[in-house]
């Protein structure tokens, strides 16, 4: 048999994604699952989908216990923002954990603090392979923070274009659309369907949604400066994936208007080029970020079941800015699908193994 892993947090809708992931791995098994408030409870009761799967028929949920989670090679921590460094901070040392929380991915206590109002404890590797040293630094790690979904999206967009100077740090904007599973599993009256289906809604405006700071801080490391960023998510009415759609001034080093485009008829042509070539050399080889063919752009139908991320880019000469778009599966790429990336790395198995690059249609 592979590496034993657990998955404390396994309820929720993260959790779930991650035991279906499992239950397909051919190099890992699964250990102890426990349930926020679910403890005795039928794994197929709460996750009717994964009922007969192997490793996971007849499985009930158990009660969060630090002992039973350190038996395990690997555990997942699929809990509610701030539960994390306690529980983590309990087990054996040397265990391996990657934390699907935000509670080791910010480095500033203070931004901590302010978004999320208890004390810091620390930062971790952050668990994105495809930022610039990500992928060394997860392989060499005992403890991983994988990132969040809409910093996950916003990252792959933009880092490349920072790190190139063609983008400036000082003025991006994103505006990005989340599934519902987004916001958990708990009940909430405007997560009822009849208030969700047929409209799209913001939400947390004006800096408000605690994934800024950590897009700020994976850009500002790509772009070796400080990076500021206007943050707007929109509630969509689906049940999971991102579309990410993040502006930026373009600068000079991206030649917007500059150079006869083929025709004469695109006078951002040579812009638009520079900024796919970022993106292109940035995740040439890479197994699941894939830069769209020119003039296709990404959507979220194209990603959803799978642990793919899609971009596009463009220049809009008029306004002088880059327009780049990033489409992922939140439960994917966004949350279990990076986290088993993550945990493949940690573990020194095939970073593909248990992952698929193609998404579910229709």
């Amino acid at each position: 048999m592979g590496a034993r892993v657990a998955v404390a947090g396994a309820s929720g809708y993260a959790g779930g994604e991650l035991l279906r992931l499992l239950a397909g791995h051919p190099d890992l098994e699964i250990g102890p699952v426990t349930g926020q408030g679910n403890a005795g409870q039928p794994v197929g009761a709460v996750h009717p989908h994964l009922a007969a799967l192997p490793g996971l028929a007849g499985r009930r949920f158990e009660a969060l216990e630090e002992s039973l989670l350190g038996e395990c090679d690997l555990v997942f921590l699929a809990l509610p923002h701030g539960q994390s460094a306690a529980l983590a901070a309990g087990l054996p040392a040397g265990t391996m954990v990657v934390d699907l929380g935000a509670d080791f991915r910010l480095g500033d206590p203070a931004a901590w603090q302010k978004f999320y109002g208890s004390e810091h404890q620390g930062r971790w590797p952050y668990g994105l392979p495809e930022l610039p040293g990500g992928r060394a630094a997860i392989t060499a790690a005992r403890q991983v923070a994988a990132p969040g979904c809409y910093a996950t999206a916003v990252a792959l967009a933009l880092a490349p274009l920072l790190a190139a100077g063609l983008v400036s740090p000082a003025d991006v904007v994103v505006v990005a659309a989340s599934g519902t599973s987004g916001a958990g599993r708990s009940a909430k009256p405007e997560l009822l369907g009849s208030e969700v289906m047929g409209s799209v809604s913001a939400y947390q405006v004006g800096g408000l949604h605690r994934h800024t700071p950590e897009m700020e801080q994976a850009l500002g490391e790509a772009a070796g400066t400080a990076v500021t960023v206007s943050f707007t998510p929109l509630l969509a009415p689906m049940p999971r994936g991102i579309l990410a759609t993040c502006t930026a001034p373009l600068t000079a080093a991206a030649g917007a208007g500059h150079g006869p485009a083929p025709g004469g008829s695109d006078p951002g042509y040579t812009a638009t080029g520079r900024l796919r070539a970022a993106l292109e050399e940035a995740y040439a080889g890479e197994p699941f970020v894939r830069v769209l063919p020119a003039g296709q752009w990404p959507a979220t139908a194209s990603v959803s079941g799978s642990n793919a991320a899609h971009l596009q880019v463009a220049a809009d000469p008029r306004a002088s800015r880059a327009v780049a778009v990033a489409a992922l599966d939140n439960l994917g790429k966004g949350a279990a699908g990076q986290a088993i990336q993550d945990a493949n790395l940690m573990l020194g198995l095939p970073e593909t193994a248990g992952l698929a690059a193609c998404g579910v249609a229709p």
